[in-house]
């Protein structure tokens, strides 16, 4: 099995998603900013959700992506493309790398630019708390071993199924600013997946 053949059977998850078609650069915007916010991830064009090949023209495709990674990306997103050949169609597989620069912001309409991370095979809007977060520090994420306190919120996980930034809080004894950027560091490093989609943000174990 090669490697096409290997990413389609396996589906999209949080490294991996498939387009028929790239039409809206702000739709695709969305997918490239999340991948690079988070651990990077491969983009396949011409093959549908349900892992069928139906191909694509990939210079057509390719002035889309490119069009989508630099005016509707902030900062741009940088893409490497590879054309694979299956079945006698041609796939374009877009890779896009984690980024060093992060966060990336993708473009909903004029004025309204928003940051997203892969949860899984989605791209989930980042809360506006955590972009501020990055922001004001993303070069300040030291790197591992992981601190006691950072233990601390994997120790837990291990045991429940979730944590809110409050739980955190008070199992850490720490401030809300420093709690904060703890959690964010872990999302960034591939430790936790955030999920904002519910009233009240909460995290979990990858």
């Amino acid at each position: 099995m090669d490697e096409l053949q290997r990413l389609i059977w396996e589906g999209e998850n949080d490294s991996v998603d498939f387009k028929q078609r790239i039409t809206k650069p702000e739709k695709i915007a969305r997918t490239m900013v999340s991948f690079a916010n988070t651990r990077g991830g491969v983009i396949l064009v011409g093959v549908k959700d349900n892992g069928y090949v139906c191909g694509v023209d990939p210079e057509e495709e390719k002035h889309t992506l490119q069009l989508a990674a630099e005016f509707y990306c902030d900062p741009p997103v940088t893409l490497q493309y590879e054309e694979v050949e299956q079945d006698n169609r041609v796939v374009l597989k877009v890779t896009v790398p984690e980024s060093t620069h992060k966060p990336h912001f993708a473009k909903l309409k004029e004025d309204d630019w928003r940051g997203y991370v892969r949860v899984n095979d989605t791209s989930v809007q980042t809360s506006k708390m955590v972009n501020k977060t990055l922001q004001q520090a993303p070069d300040q994420f030291e790197p591992l071993p992981l601190n006691r306190h950072e233990e601390a919120v994997l120790e837990y996980l291990r045991l429940h199924p979730r944590i809110t930034l409050r739980q955190y809080m008070k199992l850490a004894n720490i401030s809300e600013r420093r709690a904060y950027r703890t959690l964010v560091k872990l999302v960034i490093h591939g430790y936790l997946l955030l999920h904002d989609k519910e009233k009240e943000d909460f995290y979990t174990l990858v």
